[in-house]
């Protein structure tokens, strides 16, 4: 395996500012770690993998997931203020800048490969050999990905007020692909679908944690991008939000889905 630390810098990720960097290291939900045990337990594995490599990593948080079920964590991203945040903030963890079309190790170095919400963004003719590349015989591709929070347990306030926030601030047209276990199943990627599940997983935000989180959704990257100032869409999600939240925590539900491949 290469040194992660001398590999070559690539060009910027459309959501790769530091202000970004920086609010995904601080402020998104922890929904990963609940996730990853999941699809540990699909798996039926006891023994921890012994390299784990998370592709588009982000600020390292996915990365950091792993930790209790491998040995050795591995997270590429092609955003260097991602990768710098996240070889600050988790120091149990390898970063490099990467691609997914091109990942920087050598080939049957991993036992697990994970990819969280990562592969919307990528060229899968590419990164689908890639992953085959570097995987272990017996080797695994975990893809997964949930929604931002946007529902309440037991009310539809959160709903109403997160359809208004992207209509109005819409993200980029055609920012992602859509992904999902039956798309992947169709897909001539080289792997088979072993098996998949999806999920609803609470978890309990203060309203304060919440904003910060909503500043850290793409859509308000790609309005800061078109010129509007970053102050006067928190000052506008702020206030409306405090009739919603009412100043208490609540628990707010994430949907995804995870799906277990290994090469065909």
């Amino acid at each position: 395996m290469p040194d992660l630390a001398k590999l070559p810098t690539l060009p910027a990720h459309p959501f790769g500012s530091g202000e970004m960097a920086s609010g995904y290291a601080t402020a998104r939900p922890a929904v990963h770690p609940r996730v990853v045990e999941q699809v540990v337990a699909q798996l039926g594995r006891r023994e921890p993998f012994s390299r784990a490599l998370d592709v588009g990593c982000g600020a390292g948080l996915s990365t950091r997931a792993l930790g209790p079920f491998a040995r050795q964590c591995i997270g590429v991203d092609p955003a260097e203020a991602m990768v710098k945040w996240a070889s600050a903030t988790t120091l149990s963890a390898q970063f490099a800048v990467g691609a997914a079309e091109a990942i920087p190790l050598c080939g049957g170095s991993v036992d697990l490969v994970t990819a969280a919400g990562s592969l919307n963004y990528a060229n899968l003719d590419l990164f689908f050999p890639e992953a085959s590349r570097v995987l272990m015989p017996g080797g695994v591709l975990v893809i997964y990905d949930f929604s931002p929070g946007r529902h309440f347990r037991n009310a539809t306030g959160l709903d109403e007020w997160f359809s208004n926030f992207i209509a109005r601030y819409p993200p980029p047209r055609d920012e992602a692909r859509t992904l999902d276990p039956a798309i992947l199943a169709d897909l001539h990627s080289g792997f088979r679908m072993n098996s998949h599940r999806y999920f609803e997983i609470g978890l309990t935000l203060t309203p304060d944690f919440y904003l910060d989180y909503m500043m850290t959704e793409t859509n308000v990257a790609a309005a800061v991008n078109s010129g509007v100032p970053r102050p006067e869409i928190r000052s506008w999600c702020a206030e409306t939000l405090a009739p919603i939240w009412r100043g208490v925590d609540r628990e707010v539900l994430f949907h995804g889905y995870f799906a277990c491949l290994t090469p065909a």
